[in-house]
């Protein structure tokens, strides 16, 4: 009995010595206790290029801060006559202070009835909707969420970006949460029209992949500021062709705090009505182009400075008033022009402009309300 038990003990002994040969000589890879994946973790990371590491660190540091917007409007069921709510789309935006407002485009939210914002860790917020201007292509949202659980995007400067700069988009193209690409500004100062048909100048044109879903969302800097609000692509497709535009962060600085603080956004003015129609049509036969007076406001900067409107004469005549020719040297040829010249100042500024009255040249100066 005991030669048995001793043969068996050693049988045992071989078997194990055989499997654990095995072990060392398998193809699988032996396991790895947590520590050392950590390390493994880290030494890959080590390979990475600085350039690598600091797009990595941008994207950490900036996706917390930029969310998801999902719109939802009212249809009627023509035969039930009932009301529903149905989703109208999705696009993006990110948080402009730690009050909870959140800066989108205008057509995100344009014509719904509510919309919800999610951050990157799911959390969702039903948002109130604070302003709106539509000539800039831009709202801002509200939700009702603590301070220290919400942080801004710092904010940049567009005045002085140069062509060939890294730019970087974060958004939600085709509802992808959280999505990074990157490019380069390929132009500046480029003009777009916005959904209300009025221009908006100093653009940014990005080749950073730009895709529906992304509007709204902040075009970013190397440093991780806000430089522009991706806004719309050119593309015979509607997806990216690697031409995209931003309204410039200069821009959106004039106007996000008149949104929070009165709803819209109102642009300084000189207190005269034109029509470009009707300018056109009467300056025809002049030797001037630019903006014709038609209506000088009673009790406005154009009256205290002595500009004068277009009026009939006792025969029912026509007679030409001030034809604004240009601002600050900047030349007026149509109430675009006009527009953007007035938005380049703030209410109380003074301005010099060029005027045009039946032959005679003359400037006034003006302070803007």
């Amino acid at each position: 009995m005991r030669s048995i038990h001793w043969v068996m003990v050693l049988a045992g002994c071989v078997a194990i010595g055989f499997w654990i040969g095995r072990g060392l000589h398998s193809d699988a890879p032996p396991a790895v206790e947590p520590a050392m994946a950590d390390e493994a973790v880290l030494s890959a990371r080590d390979d990475l290029s600085a350039a690598e590491r600091r797009t990595i660190e941008l994207f950490s540091k900036s996706r917390g801060a930029i969310v998801n917007i999902a719109t939802t409007g009212r249809e009627l069921n023509v035969f039930t006559r009932q009301v529903r709510e149905v989703q109208r789309g999705v696009g993006s935006g990110f948080v402009w202070d730690d009050k909870g407002h959140i800066v989108t485009n205008f057509h995100v939210v344009a014509g719904a009835s509510s919309a919800y914002v999610t951050f990157e860790d799911q959390s969702q917020y039903g948002a109130r909707l604070v302003g709106v201007s539509p000539d800039h292509d831009l709202a801002v949202l509200r939700i009702e969420a603590h301070s220290r659980d919400i942080e801004a995007l710092p904010i940049g400067r567009s005045a002085n970006l140069l062509v060939g700069q890294h730019v970087y988009a974060i958004g939600n193209p085709y509802g992808l949460d959280h999505t990074l690409t990157r490019g380069l500004i390929s132009a500046l100062d480029r003009q777009i029209t916005s959904v209300s048909g009025r221009p908006i100048e100093g653009a940014i044109q990005t080749d950073a992949a730009i895709n529906p879903g992304n509007s709204g969302g902040p075009l970013l800097d190397s440093a991780g500021r806000v430089i522009g609000v991706n806004t719309v692509i050119y593309s015979p497709s509607g997806a990216s062709a690697g031409i995209g535009f931003a309204v410039p962060i200069d821009t959106v600085s004039r106007v996000v705090p008149q949104l929070i603080a009165k709803g819209k956004y109102q642009p300084p003015v000189i207190g005269i009505e034109t029509h470009d129609r009707i300018s056109a049509s009467l300056l025809r036969n002049q030797r001037v182009k630019g903006v014709l007076v038609l209506h000088v406001r009673p009790g406005s900067a154009a009256q205290r400075a002595g500009l004068v409107a277009t009026r009939r004469d006792d025969r029912g005549r026509i007679v030409l008033g001030d034809v604004i020719t240009a601002i600050e040297g900047k030349p007026i040829a149509n109430s675009n022009d006009l527009f953007l010249a007035l938005e380049q100042h703030e209410p109380g500024d003074t301005v010099e402009v060029n005027l045009y009255l039946r032959g005679e040249q003359r400037t006034v100066e003006l302070t803007l309300e």
